[in-house]
């Protein structure tokens, strides 16, 4: 009988990375659904860190402090809401202070080692759509197909400002841009894991591309190189 790690590695995986407000979340999310594979969201488990890590005011920099609270913090997901000890905090990670303390904690190796299992075990059957910045670069290396979406500067600010006003927040679109473009900053220089294309990497560019005319290129570069396994060679659990 076949190893589980094993049976693991048999599930196949999209990873889609890029840089914040670039459209990967929605892309991968409308991706998952048409081929129903289930889907990550490797930031939301970094903001419900950050949320813990303000709930209980613990410093960005107190490493120790924050592996130990993602040990003793119960994460999860249910149909699409995000929880924290149970409790469906999926508005509350979207704020934008707790975006930045993510961007912050996400820069500490130990930190990124304690979500790498967390991370890993959305690989189920039938397969994984995952979003993130090193998805295919650190945490799915074999994944059978790697995306890296991208966009300039100007046009993710202004979707990041249409929706933090869509939610209610004052904000200025400047301010807005000199946030993203410092999140930038500090996702290429990180010395774990720095935002990069992983090698083999496909482009897409949502400056060009509408968001439905990314999904179905990621759709069709999928078909073209599926991976050809058996249903009976794949554990459940």
């Amino acid at each position: 009988m076949k190893p589980n790690h094993l049976l693991h590695k048999s599930v196949p995986v999209i990873a889609i990375d890029g840089p914040t407000a670039s459209g990967k979340g929605t892309i991968a999310q409308l991706v998952a659904e048409h081929l129903s594979f289930h889907v990550l969201d490797s930031g939301a488990l970094y903001r419900l860190v950050a949320l813990a890590a303000q709930r209980y005011r613990v410093h960005k920099d107190d490493i120790a402090t924050l592996v130990m609270l993602i040990g003793g913090s119960h994460i999860s997901f249910c149909e699409g809401y995000a929880q924290l000890d149970g409790v469906d905090v999926s508005s509350e990670i979207r704020h934008e202070p707790v975006g930045k303390l993510a961007s912050a904690i996400a820069m500490h190796a130990p930190v990124r080692s304690a979500l790498v299992a967390c991370q890993s075990a959305f690989r189920k059957p039938p397969g994984l759509v995952a979003d993130g910045r090193d998805m295919g670069t650190v945490i799915f290396t074999d994944a059978v197909l790697k995306i890296f979406v991208t966009a300039s500067a100007e046009d993710r600010a202004q979707r990041r400002y249409k929706q933090l006003i869509q939610k209610g927040f004052s904000v200025k679109i400047d301010a807005v841009l000199r946030e993203l473009r410092e999140r930038d900053t500090r996702d290429l220089k990180r010395a774990t894991a720095p935002l990069k294309p992983a090698p083999n990497v496909r482009t897409l560019n949502t400056s060009t591309l509408s968001i439905s005319e990314s999904v179905n290129q990621v759709i069709a570069w999928y078909w073209k190189i599926k991976p050809t396994y058996s249903a009976k060679n794949v554990g459940c659990g």
